[in-house]
């Protein structure tokens, strides 16, 4: 990424090689799509080379096992949470870990599942395919002029009787539009409605509420805001399906082999303890795992709460820009700290974007918006490079 000598502070308070330390070299590029892949960090990609020369050599046995790596790498997890790292499966993506948790929610004839209309496909097919198989309807929410998504989720709530899930973000992967899920889950226990939570746009960035959400399952992707590798993501559990759950397929690591790792014919062998009966199989990989506990550890240090603040000055530095650009209609309003959208006018969405390109800014092109995902490689100053380069296309 671009060098700065100056250290980003937040609160007063320094957080330490939040540039070109931390990030590989980007050449002059203004990457802008966290939300797609987040940027490198030095210590994954020193993590993942070392990790490679020890596979390279299969009859040297590595310096920390597998299974050892991967509850290393539950327990930071679970910090992200409540701290406990039995509540954590490792799964290959979050359409993974929705797909276990539409496996095992109660769903019948009749019944509904609510989604948000547009919502990322990981958290919309296979609620598709469960209500498919029982006989279940998915009622998609859909926001009227000038009302929010939180107001829309409320009213569909109240409006549908037989509902019995709600499949949900906490942030929208296009434009950063965010969720009041406080209000939103208060009304969902009330009608004892489950939810399933993908946090795959904020976990790393925004709090998890435990206390306040009662989900049932949350997943998120790795490779975003969490910074890792890609093929590896995690699935929180609620406690009574991590002894009541049934997981999509059945591996020895899920289950408690004991000392003598015995697998007999009857009894079955039972599962291992807690959310690793869903654990999926073939997450061994020790260039993948040293990856996924290099950026976490990364995350962890810095302290998400303290990345959204530093996130939230390029956001707010871009919003401001584009007024004073005379742009006032291109921002998102609402968005998250960390994740926005510019909505230039159809006719002008080409040439902003190519504009963007030629300047060396990457970001998404999706549904008419232009999707704006920085991450500590940024600076405040970064996004009048932006304004800039989208002023002249208008």
């Amino acid at each position: 990424m671009i060098a700065r000598r100056t250290q980003r502070t937040v609160g007063g308070m320094p957080i330490p090689h939040a540039e070109s330390d931390a990030f590989l070299a980007d050449e002059g590029c203004l990457y802008l799509d966290c939300a797609a892949q987040g940027p490198r960090l030095r210590s994954v990609h020193d993590a993942a080379m070392a990790a490679m020369e020890l596979t390279a050599r299969p009859w040297n046995p590595p310096p920390v096992t597998p299974q050892a790596l991967r509850e290393q790498l539950r327990q930071r997890l679970a910090r992200l949470f409540d701290g406990e790292a039995d509540a954590i499966a490792l799964v290959p993506s979050a359409a993974y870990g929705l797909a276990t948790a539409a496996r095992n929610l109660p769903l019948g004839p009749g019944d509904e599942v609510l989604v948000l209309d547009g919502q990322f496909p990981s958290n919309l097919m296979c609620w598709q395919a469960r209500c498919a198989d029982v006989g279940a309807a998915l009622r998609g929410v859909r926001r009227e002029s000038g009302q929010d998504w939180t107001s829309a989720v409320l009213a569909a709530i109240e409006s549908s009787p037989r509902l019995r899930i709600a499949a949900l973000p906490q942030v929208r992967w296009d434009d950063g539009a965010t969720l009041d899920l406080d209000r939103i889950c208060a009304l969902l226990q009330s009608r004892g409605i489950a939810l399933v939570l993908d946090l795959s746009q904020s976990l790393g960035v925004l709090p998890v509420d435990l206390a306040r959400w009662h989900p049932a399952f949350i997943a998120s992707v790795g490779y975003k805001w969490l910074l890792g590798a890609r093929g590896l993501a995690c699935l929180w559990v609620a406690p009574h399906w991590r002894t009541q759950g049934s997981p999509i397929e059945h591996h020895w690591y899920g289950r408690d082999a004991g000392p003598d790792w015995r697998f007999p014919l009857a009894p079955p062998t039972p599962f291992a303890a807690g959310a690793r009966r869903f654990d999926a199989g073939g997450l061994d990989g020790l260039v993948p795992l040293s990856m996924a506990l290099a950026a976490i550890d990364q995350v962890l240090d810095w302290r998400p709460e303290n990345i959204a603040t530093a996130l939230k000055t390029c956001t707010d530095a871009l919003d401001q820009g584009l007024v004073q650009a005379g742009l006032s209609d291109w921002r998102s309003p609402g968005h998250a700290p960390h994740l926005t959208a510019l909505r230039p006018p159809a006719d002008r969405m080409d040439a902003v974007f190519a504009a963007l390109k030629q300047d060396r800014i990457a970001c998404t092109n999706r549904y008419g918006l232009l999707r704006i995902a920085p991450h500590l490689h940024v600076a405040p100053a970064d996004m009048a490079r932006v304004v800039e380069a989208a002023a002249r296309a208008a």
